[in-house]
């Protein structure tokens, strides 16, 4: 039985800022909004691509990520003794990029890594496995959602067992936005490896609750939910804000959600 008593709704353990070029708001604006929701500790996860065609660009820069830590480390000393404050990346899964990704992770002074992967190359472009632009969708869908999804899960679990992480974000994200899209037998037993990995790793699973207002629940679904609970596998919760206001968002509404997990 999943325990909602298990799971720390006072960490929001996954943030992003403006600095992304796809959110609102600075790093100031989301730590005064965590405090103003009494969380007593956030993890800003700020995005790292490696070797990605595509635009406008959605991660941040070597400049960008210098910046980052300088004003994370301001934010902690001001804020000291009102919130802790911890400084990661989500770190973006490019399969043709592996060791430059590993290299430029081994460089920072992360506090927590979580990965995940959010671009998928047909040809010389990639495409947003998360977005919702028609363009991207179709044409992944032409190449063949099953053999796209069956990449993805292959490439989470390659990338789990060759570097040391922390979390492992919003699992079954990919292809959100299609309306038909749906796990097959051979992704769930792709999905058992990794969660097998991520045991003998002592990996987290991220609760990610902004798939609460995307698809009515979050991600990653029941079913994966309850093999991660049968493996005894750590739960941390992550609200996957991009704006200051949504820090925190549905983590009241958890507990009544896993309740429904575990009736069934």
């Amino acid at each position: 039985m999943i325990q909602a008593t298990h799971i720390d709704t006072g960490f929001d353990g996954h943030i992003h800022t403006s600095l992304c070029q796809h959110a609102t708001g600075n790093m100031e604006d989301y730590v005064r909004a965590a405090i103003d929701k009494n969380l007593h500790t956030i993890c800003f996860l700020e995005h790292l691509e490696t070797g990605i065609a595509y635009q406008p660009r959605s991660w941040l820069t070597e400049e960008d990520f210098q910046l980052y830590f300088s004003e994370g480390n301001r934010l902690r000393e001001r804020y000291h003794g009102k919130i802790t404050i911890l400084l990661g990346a989500e770190a973006g899964i490019n399969p043709e990029k592996r060791e430059e990704l590993y290299a430029r992770i081994a460089g920072m002074p992360v506090d927590r890594v979580g990965i995940s992967r959010h671009f998928y190359r047909i040809g010389e472009r990639h495409h947003n496995l998360l977005s919702r632009k028609k363009e991207g969708l179709v044409q992944l869908s032409a190449y063949g959602k099953d053999r796209v999804l069956e990449d993805y899960f292959t490439s989470i679990l390659r990338t789990l067992g060759d570097i040391p992480i922390d979390v492992i974000c919003h699992l079954d994200a990919a292809l959100r936005h299609v309306q038909d899209i749906s796990l097959k037998e051979q992704h769930f037993t792709l999905i058992e490896h990794i969660l097998d990995t991520m045991v003998n790793k002592d990996v987290a699973l991220e609760i990610n609750t902004s798939g609460f207002v995307l698809r009515g629940h979050p991600f990653p679904d029941k079913r994966i939910l309850r093999m991660a609970q049968n493996r005894g596998i750590r739960f941390q919760i992550g609200s996957d804000a991009h704006a200051p206001e949504q820090v925190g968002r549905d983590f009241d509404t958890l507990s009544d959600y896993l309740n429904t997990v575990n009736s069934q």
